[in-house]
């Protein structure tokens, strides 16, 4: 990589580097051009908002030499590029991130910035909650995006809602995100939410060992949800309708476990959710619907607690 010299250069080398590699692309890109690009720019300080052109500038020899840095780091330790940047984009914002919480990449993000249309009002959305929110990407992002609204973000980890804390700041929504500490709703005061996200943990306990090391990387709290990632999901399900407005909604995110989540619930009207931009196993339930299938989803938990 020493011969390049424009940022173009750099791009080419720093992507055939990642490609030489045995590295999974999957924590803000799919593929190593993307990477290697995200990598660059972000040393020369250029903007990620696709706005920059300067493919030929020239890029000194300290940044050159951080290129190197970060290009080496990410291919022998695998860990994903977000860590050694200390930050990531969602929902077109950048945010701190660390090894304390997953990297941001929910396709959450298209309904944020649809402002959860057609689903709810955007303009009559007053309260939000934001369940296992890690960095505080999701809460940061829909409070933005639901200037009305007031959003409680909580997670389990204390390290993670320091991370969130920082980002809340970052984006000056001090007055209007608000962080708590609780297993999911254990320590949530009453509220009749319009509207509650959750992105919880979702991978089966005996896959997580043969996760690409750069899920492996990420803590394993916000991964793992029991012997078939269900755990939490289950406990969404039981009580967030006692935590919704009239004519709130839940929504989601149970990615690879949703057909497990379908078939141990067929009573459930769950309505998966599409995205133009890629992803899926995202559910949205009304509060209605919630209420209606409280005693299937207490039967299933009940049932659960004697499988060994």
């Amino acid at each position: 990589m020493e011969s390049a010299t424009t940022i173009a250069d750099w791009i080419d080398r720093v992507a055939a580097r990642f490609d030489a590699a045995d590295l999974y692309f999957g924590h803000g890109t799919d593929n190593a051009r993307d990477e290697a690009a995200w990598l660059v720019l972000n040393v020369v300080r250029a903007p990620l908002d696709g706005t920059f052109d300067g493919w030929g500038r020239a890029v000194d020899e300290a940044q050159g030499a951080e290129i190197q840095r970060l290009a080496e780091a990410r291919c022998s330790g695998g860990v994903p590029l977000a860590y050694l940047l200390g930050s990531a984009q969602f929902a077109g914002l950048e945010f701190e991130v660390s090894p304390d919480v997953l990297v941001p990449r929910s396709p959450i993000a298209e309904l944020i910035l649809d402002g959860f249309a057609p689903w709810v009002d955007p303009a009559r959305v007053r309260r939000v909650l934001d369940m296992c929110t890690g960095s505080g990407c999701i809460a940061v992002a829909t409070a933005l995006h639901l200037p009305e609204a007031r959003v409680d973000a909580v997670d389990i980890s204390s390290a993670a809602l320091e991370v969130a804390a920082r980002n809340v700041r970052r984006h000056g929504l001090e007055q209007r995100v608000s962080l708590l500490r609780s297993d999911l709703f254990e320590e949530v005061p009453p509220c009749a939410y319009d509207l509650i996200i959750a992105n919880p943990p979702y991978v089966p306990r005996r896959r997580l060992a043969g996760l690409p090391r750069e899920y492996r990387s990420e803590p394993a709290v916000g991964l793992m949800s029991g012997e078939d990632g269900l755990d939490a999901a289950l406990e969404i399900l039981q009580c967030a309708p006692s935590f919704l407005a009239r004519d709130g909604i839940l929504i989601c995110e149970v990615g690879e476990s949703e057909e497990n989540l379908a078939g141990l619930l067929p009573g459930l009207p769950f309505l998966w959710l599409e995205f133009a931009h890629g992803g899926s196993g995202v559910f949205l339930l009304t509060r209605a619907q919630l209420d209606e299938s409280r005693a299937e989803v207490a039967a299933v938990i009940e049932d659960r607690k004697y499988v060994v």
